[in-house]
């Protein structure tokens, strides 16, 4: 039979309390470890991201080497070959140019994504560079389908381009999808500008035009190369501790609830003597 405690209230059932903390330490278990697990995942994540960006600084920093041949444009991939510094040479297409819409730090423009002949045939795009939005731009008519031979209409002199290789953009939430029947061009997809143009020989990839090699030199709407972007963020420190603090709040939670329920426990025992 229960006693009554000293201030009148009844005392709990000593199973309730056991019952309680039994249920509460499991659930602090399993917070714990969630949110240690995933701090853990975070610092591998840390890991991989210093490893990426020390890849891909040795790549824009390394001796230009020739782009990836046909036969290995199959295997050509933003993990292996995005930002690398490459060399290529040709004659342009300048009225194939894909005049795609976007914003940067000298405003709203577009990329001029320029086809390119090279010597065997195949043709890679060039993103000349930036040029800002003028009045009238978005009312420009389509460019011209290439014919059967696209690259026996080049002209003027050959040039060559020394930037970064560039894998297409991928459609998202924040870009726009392209509209290629109504020329409206949002993102530098190359297989579909390529599709629409009439150039099954281009590469599946583009190359950004540094500072210094916008062509034509004497055009009177010079584009401004050299605005490539590389940033990656990365939080994952941030996150880490984020998760790491989560983990030890359970634990200093938990011990300071154990300890009230202990105290409790003495109190109620002292009551009944």
């Amino acid at each position: 039979m229960m006693t009554a405690l000293r201030d009148g209230r009844a005392p709990r059932r000593p199973g309730a309390g056991r019952v309680f903390l039994s249920v509460l330490a499991v659930l602090a278990v399993l917070f714990f470890a969630m949110f240690a697990a995933l701090g853990t995942w975070q610092l591998k994540r840390l890991q991989w991201k210093l490893d990426l960006i020390e890849r891909i600084d040795q790549r824009v920093h390394a001796a230009p080497v020739a782009p990836p041949a046909p036969d290995k444009w199959a295997g050509v991939t933003a993990a292996s070959d995005e930002y690398r510094k490459v060399r290529v040479s040709g004659k342009f297409l300048y009225e194939l140019t894909t005049r795609v819409q976007t914003t940067t730090a000298k405003g709203i423009g577009f990329w001029l994504m320029t086809p390119l002949c090279t010597g065997d045939g195949t043709i890679v795009f060039i993103n000349r560079g930036f040029v800002p939005m003028q009045s009238g731009d978005l009312a420009r008519p389509a460019p011209p389908r290439a014919g059967a031979e696209p690259c026996a209409g080049a002209f003027g002199p050959a040039v060559e381009i020394t930037g970064l290789l560039r894998m297409p953009e991928p459609k998202g939430r924040i870009l726009r999808e392209n509209d290629p029947a109504n020329e409206r061009w949002y993102v530098r997809d190359v297989p579909v500008i390529a599709q629409a143009r009439n150039l099954p020989r281009a590469a599946p990839f583009f190359i950004d035009a540094p500072a210094g090699q916008e062509y034509p030199q004497d055009a009177t709407e010079k584009p401004t190369g050299g605005l490539t972007v590389i940033a990656f963020p990365n939080n994952h420190l941030v996150y880490a501790l984020t998760w790491f603090a989560l983990a030890a709040m359970v634990a200093g939670g938990y011990y300071l609830v154990l300890r009230f329920e202990r105290r409790k426990t003495r109190d109620q025992d002292d009551a009944q003597h």
